[in-house]
């Protein structure tokens, strides 16, 4: 199901679900380094409360409107006429890799709230491997789009 009615906004809701994007991964390369110098500290300290504050504030008010940008504005292009061949590998190896980052932006909400709680059960090691997950589907989503495979 399509709507001409979007078809003049095409290029529009192309720049902005770009800029969006680019900001949610922006967050995402981000919040995992924030936990991995949050390990570095002790529970209680000002350090740890400052690190609190910035994940929260990161997640909050950058990281989750931009996904939410993300979506809404990929959403219009979906609905735009032509946008989208459903038969082309490259849309679901995209949707793959898209239902990945939201699977991880999940779990670094999670993380966050464990941190919040004086709870975290992650290593230092671990958040820096987790933090090259979204470099990762960063890659196959940029290169799906693009060259299309």
């Amino acid at each position: 199901m399509t709507f001409p009615a979007l078809l003049p906004w095409f290029h529009w809701f192309l720049a902005l679900h770009i800029i969006c994007f680019t900001a949610w991964m922006a967050g995402m390369f981000y919040l995992p380094r924030l936990y991995v110098y949050h390990c570095q500290t002790l529970p209680g300290a000002a350090d740890s409360e400052r690190f609190k504050v910035m994940e929260r504030r990161l997640l909050r008010q950058i990281i989750n409107p931009a996904m939410i940008a993300t979506v809404i504005f990929g959403l219009l292009l979906v609905f735009t006429p032509g946008a989208v061949d459903w038969r082309a590998g490259w849309w679901w190896t995209k949707i793959g890799a898209l239902i990945l980052l939201f699977g991880f932006h999940g779990a670094c909400s999670r993380w966050r709230r464990d941190f919040l709680n004086d709870a975290n059960r992650h290593s230092e090691k671990f958040y820096r491997i987790a933090n090259e997950v979204p470099t990762l589907l960063f890659i196959v989503i940029v290169i799906a789009v693009v060259v299309k495979p």
